[in-house]
């Protein structure tokens, strides 16, 4: 089984400019979700929504082509993959002649597939979707929709998370609430190094009390742990302290190495949202 220790994050990395699909480095969700308390059989569902910038692979005649692509992870899937071993595995497209985009694109979901599926008994799909540069100009910048949580004039104290500060006014009518807050950060699990995140919380239930809520997004500012690991964290805070009736749980963190990392989880099956960037993204 990988560990975070045995990736390549932290050290020097040769940069490979031939195709090896052997550098994508899966890594087991299943340690991190006992650590929380999901277990074998979390209460979401959801996905990981990947944004590669920095795709570049070369035609039949050696002609450099460029592309952005969508990738969406389910969050059902034993592992997720480093984020390091992801750009390492995406520069070795770099020298490598494909036929046409749709060779690529066949290759980057057979290839991802077979690393997120690894161990499981079953084989299934991950998403890919590639843009070429004539679809460029219909990408849009979007902010997180709903009320901004930042407004609040809240002493922060705590940067480690801190689930006791949630709390939900169960004696009150339930309400349905969008709230949002552009004041996440964490740290890499193995560098230490910020990742910078927006986060979106949608629920149903007894109201969460929100000068709390702020805290508490504000306490995962000196905490080291992978972006997927914290948005699940987060939901399960949420979910065992507050009780909603039901929960959504959306991060768009700021790309590194030209990707960036949106992981979505919700408590009732539904669409996923838009891959959309955020202007910091």
């Amino acid at each position: 089984m990988h560990t975070p220790e045995q990736s390549q994050l932290g050290k020097s990395s040769a940069y490979v400019d031939q195709y090896d699909a052997s550098l994508l480095f899966p890594l087991p969700r299943k340690v991190k979700r006992e650590e929380i308390g999901a277990g074998s059989n979390p209460p979401f569902f959801g996905a990981d929504l990947w944004t590669a910038f920095e795709l570049s692979w070369l035609n039949p005649r050696g002609k450099p082509q460029v592309a952005l692509a969508h990738f969406t992870i389910p969050c059902e899937t034993p592992n997720l993959i480093e984020s390091k071993s992801f750009k390492l595995y995406l520069n070795s497209f770099n020298n490598t002649r494909f036929a046409d985009a749709g060779e690529v694109l066949a290759r980057l979901r057979t290839d991802l597939s077979e690393a997120a599926w690894r161990g499981s008994a079953s084989q299934g799909s991950v998403g890919v979707r590639l843009l070429e540069v004539d679809k460029f100009d219909a990408e849009q910048v979007h902010e997180l929709d709903g009320l901004l949580l930042d407004r609040l004039d809240v002493e922060c104290t705590r940067y480690t998370p801190a689930p006791e500060l949630l709390r939900a006014h169960h004696d009150e009518a339930p309400v349905n609430e969008t709230l949002v807050s552009h004041l996440l950060k964490s740290n890499c699990l193995v560098t230490g190094q910020p990742d910078w995140g927006s986060v979106q919380i949608q629920y149903s239930g007894a109201q969460i009390e929100q000068e709390g809520l702020l805290q508490y997004l504000v306490s995962f500012r000196n905490h080291n742990e992978f972006h997927e690991q914290c948005v699940e964290r987060i939901f399960m805070d949420i979910w065992t302290r507050c009780r909603p009736i039901k929960l959504a749980v959306y991060a768009r963190y700021t790309r590194r190495g030209g990707l960036d990392i949106n992981p979505f989880r919700t408590s009732h099956p539904g669409a996923l949202p838009a891959n959309v960037r955020t202007a910091r993204q």
